[in-house]
């Protein structure tokens, strides 16, 4: 089975991509606290989510040609610096508007951290960049998984989601320090653009997707394949936020749990993804990513299954692990093979990934919203098991894009 090495480089980009997940994943279980504390129907509330989703364009827009002035490793501390910045001015705003606008900035500066990190890892690891971005964001869901918990204790001790929102700023200037301390210095330069025809910085000629790369990834337009991964990465986006914003309305309404340990609840899914991208990294070695996708797929629908019919809360958290099991492999495989087609593009196809999150985190959070709010929040969620059905075609549709490659899709030994 191939390996992958990880350096302190490596490690340094997964504890990055760390700092975002504990904002995305812990704002929303903030969103219903929001909804309660703005006096706004489930509609408004879910105009974070377009914040979001405006934040990404922004970010996507701004990532390509910062890496290429400034290179990926600022244009990534720059993002993380803007978080931590939004997050201590989402702390001390308290006007729907004003918070809206604090979501968008976050989200624009998140967009250079995930974009930033996805290019690194794959020019890093080039055919082995499946794994390494499935164990980043495996990173990604540790850091979710304290988030929710932090969030729901605050709640509970009375001092609300305010001090908890605010540990981001302090992890965010402890991981700089630690990349001091140990210097530790991300790849300034973007790298210089391949030749036409030559595989993807960082990849083995003999396979993967990385090889797909090379033979389709380096003309001026991105391959098809590319696009139906970043429609796919919309569809998943889709799913994956509307259960950050609306679970712990579901928890609250159907399965009868209080409003702090349904927001800790939350944390169960992002449980799941953790655990389910920890084995993803090794299968992601093993297995070609599209089948594997589709397996993931499987998974999710089954977890939303038991969550939706469950009754009490023990059995919706359980679901909701499961859930979080598929979820785990959504976007890691999809982005990866997204980098791996788009060659020596790999900063405008990681600039516009970010557009794909914003038109899921713009449209479906929304859509579910008003839903929600003519028949409620638990038959609204009946909108997930259509986005996993798209998702599924789409990514049987992106198998068979890649299929013309005289290789298969299993990532070789990493050079």
């Amino acid at each position: 089975m191939p390996r992958l090495t990880r350096d302190r480089l490596t490690w340094l980009t997964y504890a990055q991509l760390g700092l975002w997940g504990f904002f995305l994943y812990g704002f929303g279980p903030v969103v219903p606290l929001l909804r309660d504390e703005q006096g706004t129907s489930a509609a408004v509330a879910s105009l974070h989510s377009t914040g979001i989703a405006v934040g990404a364009l922004a970010g996507g827009a701004l990532f390509a040609p910062l890496a290429r002035r400034l290179g990926r490793g600022r244009a990534i501390w720059i993002g993380l610096a803007g978080v931590a910045a939004g997050v201590a001015a989402l702390g001390v705003v308290r006007a729907l508007p004003a918070t809206i606008t604090a979501v968008a900035v976050i989200a624009t500066f998140g967009m250079l951290v995930i974009s930033g990190v996805s290019v690194v890892l794959t020019d890093r690891h080039g055919a082995g960049a499946p794994a390494a971005l499935t164990e980043a964001n495996a990173v990604c869901a540790g850091a979710g998984i304290l988030a929710p918990l932090v969030i729901g204790a605050s709640v509970d001790a009375g001092w609300g989601w305010r001090p908890a929102m605010a540990v981001e700023v302090g992890l965010i200037a402890l991981v700089a320090l630690a990349a001091v301390t140990f210097r530790v210095r991300l790849p300034q330069p973007a790298p210089a653009a391949a030749a036409p025809g030559s595989p993807a910085p960082g990849s083995s000629a003999s396979g993967g997707v990385a090889s797909v790369a090379g033979a389709h990834g380096a003309g001026r337009r991105l391959p098809v394949a590319y696009w139906i991964a970043w429609v796919l990465m919309a569809v998943t986006g889709s799913i994956e936020v509307c259960l950050s914003l609306w679970t712990a309305d579901v928890l609250r309404s159907h399965a009868g749990m209080a409003a702090g340990g349904a927001s800790a609840a939350v944390a169960a899914i992002v449980c799941g993804m953790f655990v389910g991208r920890l084995a993803g990294g090794r299968l992601a070695l093993r297995y070609r990513p599209v089948p594997l996708l589709l397996v993931a797929l499987g998974v999710s629908l089954a977890g939303f299954a038991l969550f939706w019919i469950a009754p009490v809360g023990w059995l919706a958290v359980t679901g909701l692990v499961v859930l979080g099991l598929g979820n785990a492999l959504h976007y890691p495989l999809a982005i990866s093979i997204a980098l791996a087609v788009a060659g020596p593009a790999a900063d405008r196809a990681a600039g516009y990934a970010s557009y794909s999150m914003g038109v899921g985190f713009g449209i479906a959070p929304v859509a579910l919203g008003w839903v929600a709010d003519g028949v409620g929040p638990h038959l609204a969620f009946l909108l997930l098991p259509a986005f996993i059905a798209a998702a599924a075609l789409l990514a049987a549709r992106l198998g068979r894009a890649l299929r013309p490659a005289p290789v298969d899709l299993r990532s070789p030994t990493p050079v």
